[in-house]
């Protein structure tokens, strides 16, 4: 004890010139150096919605949408296919599920479909564009309350083509042109098609929109061994044969593929919407366990990357601090009498 009183004083005379030697640090002589800004909470999970084409299936989307919004994941950012990209438009534009469904039921096919005879199909599509921005309250696709991307084919090249500013009702309108159905959209010098052709589900269209976890509902036809017995099945069932393999890819890319039970209803069955909606409920239900688990499991790997970056953090505005101090104050705390720099 006396040797270690011995070496304490002797170093504390040397510090400090035979001054006055006490057990409290000695103070410095310059302001404290600024604390290094610790590192942020760990964001919250985004999570971000792919709706598949489908035509009248996509009432299953609202049931989707129900269900997440219900259970607390809210989707963030939405890309559509289709009768996706329908869907998608409006709640982007800030509807709730609950407003999605009003404008479902009350939604009267003749204020989106305009019949007219022509070589590229039997729908012009301008009332479908017209319904879509009347619904955004004429808001362009970049301006939608969330991030929001419709996906369309590039008649000329077969090119996938992501709309993410513009006209929302046009961007709509060419991502649901079914070819033989409707008639190609003009827009520029190029003609769009159904993006169902190159995306059926557009997983990396969300995923490109910033989403932590996408989820895919998958309301594609699906050939089921049966033999169409008429021109416009046929061309519905070779569609859904190239739109199985080129999903396929692309749905496994998805972290949850959500599949509402809608396959016996019709392309153009409208008077099934609300048991469209409910298959989409059930559906969700049925995931949301595996979603939950995908939730927490990425929080839980973003607060321990938190928490490491905020121990390195500490340790960083340690070093500084040592580094900043007095020559006297490092002399002293070579003898252990300064603690001016605590450790974290």
């Amino acid at each position: 004890m006396r040797l270690n009183a011995s070496l304490r004083l002797a170093a504390c005379v040397g510090a400090l010139g035979l001054a006055a030697c006490t057990s409290n640090p000695p103070q410095p002589s310059t302001p404290a150096p600024a604390p290094l800004a610790s590192a942020p909470a760990a964001p919250p999970v985004r999570i971000g919605i792919a709706l598949g084409g489908g035509a009248a299936k996509g009432f299953a989307h609202i049931g989707v949408i129900k269900m997440l919004e219900a259970n607390g994941f809210t989707p963030v950012v939405v890309s559509g296919t289709s009768a996706g990209s329908v869907v998608g438009a409006l709640y982007a534009s800030g509807m709730n599920a609950f407003e999605l469904q009003e404008k479902a039921v009350a939604l009267d096919e003749t204020k989106i479909r305009d019949l007219q005879l022509s070589s590229g199909g039997l729908v012009l599509g301008q009332k479908l564009e017209d319904y879509v921005n009347e619904q955004v309250a004429r808001k362009p696709l970049d301006q939608l309350a969330k991030p929001f991307v419709a996906v369309s084919t590039r008649l000329e090249d077969g090119e996938r083509t992501v709309f993410a500013r513009g006209n929302t009702g046009q961007a709509v309108r060419a991502s649901s042109s079914i070819p033989g159905v409707f008639q190609p959209v003009s827009i520029g010098k190029y003609h769009y098609v159904d993006g169902g052709i190159v995306s059926p589900v557009p997983v990396d269209a969300a995923r490109q929109l910033g989403a932590d976890i996408v989820v895919a509902v998958d309301i594609s036809n699906k050939a089921r061994g049966k033999s169409p017995d008429n021109m416009l099945g046929a061309l519905n069932q070779s569609i859904a044969i190239m739109g199985q393999k080129l999903g396929q890819a692309e749905l496994s890319r998805a972290d949850i593929v959500i599949r509402p039970k809608v396959l016996d209803i019709g392309a153009a069955d409208f008077s099934q919407r609300a048991n469209a909606i409910v298959e989409g409920e059930k559906a969700a239900l049925a995931v949301m366990p595996q979603l939950r688990e995908r939730v927490a499991k990425l929080q839980a790997e973003r607060t321990k990357a938190t928490q490491l970056a905020q121990q390195k953090a500490a340790e960083a505005q340690h070093l500084n601090c040592l580094e900043q101090r007095s020559q006297m104050q490092k002399l002293a705390g070579m003898a252990g009498l300064d603690n001016s720099c605590p450790r974290p």
